[in-house]
């Protein structure tokens, strides 16, 4: 066995038992995967995929275990050159990072920026996406590092951390009646038209929840998952806006209002993943710890390990 018919397993289950997209994806043929698969259950004595006819149907029972330890074995190999690049070439390499759009441009800048000055020849790999992508993207290699707010904590193969507290505010125009109220309610926002965020991004679910417990039905004039496109349709009236407050507080905006609404929805927490069992090199851990003092690289170690899996914020 080696691992080529590791990485044609692997890929034939990720690819929904496809051999054409599974030989795409690996930039070889699909009788060279077809064969390669064969050989691996013919030594191994088992079969890992039923089939019908020459198609692939499902993955049988053993061949559930045998992805499993696929999944290691690769992960170690993956972990293996990770070692050697870093002591290969300690300071350099690429940080891939995944995150949502909201982290990407309000929170990120800086962090990165610092980075750069202490890891110079560390190339930074930005991917953006929702938050169930930001997962995927850690549980497929594609980035080393994961930022977000929900979903991250509801994948067990992921290590996460609680990274930094915030909270919604409403942006309205300076010249909105509510821009008078010292303190806006939850009814006072259902009676208007809202542009707020799409539901798979940065916090909406608790929106919907802070509304529904009070039996509420706000008026959604405007889904996005951007916060400047947020505040660009609050400018020309279409309504009023709830975006995190990150989108405002080193973004300054002078033509609307902001009133926090932390006391209405609750705050939220942006949580940092890794997956779990990977290497992570030192420019990983410093990254870390520029997102939050409290991201130390023993803590980090010890989440790694499973011997933390939290810690309060």
């Amino acid at each position: 066995m080696n691992l080529h018919q590791f990485r044609f397993v692997q890929e034939a289950a990720r690819r929904n038992l496809n051999l054409t997209e599974t030989a795409k994806a690996l930039h070889t043929s699909q009788p060279g995967v077809s064969k390669a698969i064969i050989e691996l259950e013919e030594e191994l004595g088992i079969e890992i995929f039923a089939r019908h006819g020459k198609r692939l149907k499902r993955i049988t029972e053993p061949g559930q275990h045998v992805l499993q330890s696929i999944e290691v074995i690769l992960r170690e190999v993956g972990n293996l050159r990770k070692i050697g690049d870093q002591y290969s070439a300690q300071d350099s390499g690429t940080l891939s990072i995944a995150t949502t759009h909201t982290q990407a441009r309000y929170v990120l800048p800086l962090p990165v920026a610092r980075l750069r000055e202490k890891y110079p020849l560390v190339n930074i790999s930005l991917h953006q996406g929702a938050p169930d992508q930001v997962a995927q993207m850690l549980l497929q290699d594609v980035a080393e590092i994961g930022i977000a707010t929900e979903s991250l904590s509801a994948y067990e193969e992921l290590v996460t951390l609680p990274c930094y507290e915030w909270q919604h505010v409403l942006v309205l125009p300076l010249d909105h009646p509510l821009a008078a109220k010292e303190n806006v309610s939850l009814e006072d926002i259902a009676a208007e038209s809202l542009i707020t965020y799409h539901p798979s991004f940065t916090g909406r679910s608790r929106i919907d929840q802070a509304f529904a417990a009070k039996k509420l039905h706000p008026r959604i004039a405007l889904e996005a998952i951007d916060s400047d496109v947020i505040k660009t349709y609050v400018r020309l009236g279409l309504g009023i806006g709830i975006v995190a407050e990150m989108a405002v507080k080193d973004d300054p905006v002078q033509d609307l209002a902001v009133r926090p609404l932390g006391q209405l929805l609750g705050m939220n927490v942006a949580r940092v993943a890794f997956k779990r069992g990977a290497y992570l090199r030192h420019f990983v851990y410093h990254f870390a710890q520029l997102l939050s003092d409290r991201l130390t690289a023993p803590l980090i170690a010890k989440a790694m390990t499973g011997h933390v899996n939290d810690y309060e914020l």
